[in-house]
């Protein structure tokens, strides 16, 4: 395996039709995915599917998908509702089940277009629930099993008061008179990612950037947070604990190989659950990152490693 990254290569940008939930307009819903694969690849049908969380977008994985595109092919995921994928018709069908399903297609395509040897998943908070599910399947829904999968910060017991923060400024970010000053009100909610170079932060944020009418704006569609307007009910936390149920039950279904990262501040994944992860089901690997909470964003050179060292070896 090679630790050198190509820095002048780029991702083809790709779609699958998802026939699942419908789109806003007529034509049917894509699901648009970017893909990393340097012309020097040593095994191109090993393929590495990259899933963001929750407001982010197929992007946020360039640095990762550099350092592994000599090793391998790497799909990185605009979800739906985000980045360059269609948005969907009705804001309700926006959840863990329908992206499931979409994904459900990608797999598909991706085996017949790559046949792959070995399919590996990385999911960041929300793309790790989308691999929990994905993984839990029974096999005659995946073209292709999962080998390994990578979840990051983020486990089968979700922190209510973790998911309070995030639909406090989840849809409600308004417009921005410049790229930089969009960058600068994504950090005031992002600062939880850690350290960050003032060049890596504009670089993880122009892709979540959009010219709109002279203004910029977050390339997703608000209404994704529409499911976070109930956890200040009297029964959010009954509906939380009922879930974190369901993911536990998925979580123990898994065969694949699991790496957990957790920011060692991360409110979402404690490391109670992480300990619990790491002997029930899957009995997971797992590795913390000092000075960094919800949710690495796999750019800083020992995040990356970490990465590698278990999909590559």
């Amino acid at each position: 395996m090679t630790l050198s990254a190509d820095p002048s290569l780029e991702p083809q940008l790709h779609a699958v039709v998802c026939p699942g939930a419908a789109g806003k307009g007529a034509t049917p819903r894509e699901m648009r995915y970017w893909v990393w694969q340097s012309p020097t690849c040593a095994a191109p049908d090993h393929v590495v599917v990259c899933v963001h969380g929750l407001t982010r977008q197929g992007r946020d994985f360039d640095v990762l998908a550099r350092s592994l595109a000599t090793d391998c092919t790497v799909i990185a995921v605009d979800v739906a509702g985000r980045g360059r994928s269609d948005w969907l018709g009705d804001p309700s069908q926006y959840g863990v089940p329908t992206y499931v399903a979409d994904h459900v297609h990608l797999l598909k395509q991706l085996t017949e277009r790559f046949q792959p040897r070995q399919l590996d998943w990385v999911g960041t908070s929300m793309g790790g629930l989308i691999g929990i599910g994905m993984a839990a399947l029974p096999a005659a829904y995946l073209a292709t099993p999962i080998r390994r999968m990578v979840l990051n910060d983020v486990g089968p017991t979700l922190a209510l008061e973790a998911l309070r923060r995030i639909g406090t400024y989840v849809g409600k970010s308004g417009t921005f008179e410049s790229l930089q000053a969009g960058a600068d009100a994504l950090w005031k909610t992002s600062s939880d990612f850690g350290p960050h170079t003032a060049q890596q932060w504009l670089d993880l944020s122009t892709p979540m950037l959009v010219a709109q009418e002279g203004r910029w704006a977050l390339h997703y569609d608000p209404a994704i947070g529409l499911a976070f307007q109930g956890l200040d009910q009297p029964d959010a936390a009954a509906q939380v604990d009922a879930g974190n149920e369901a993911l536990w039950t998925m979580y123990e279904a898994i065969t694949a190989e699991v790496l957990v990262l957790r920011g060692a501040e991360s409110d979402l994944l404690s490391e109670a659950t992480l300990q619990e992860m790491r002997t029930r089901g899957p009995k997971a690997q797992s590795v913390e990152f000092a000075g960094v909470g919800h949710a690495p964003t796999l750019i800083a050179p020992d995040q990356v490693a970490a990465v590698r060292a278990f999909l590559l070896s």
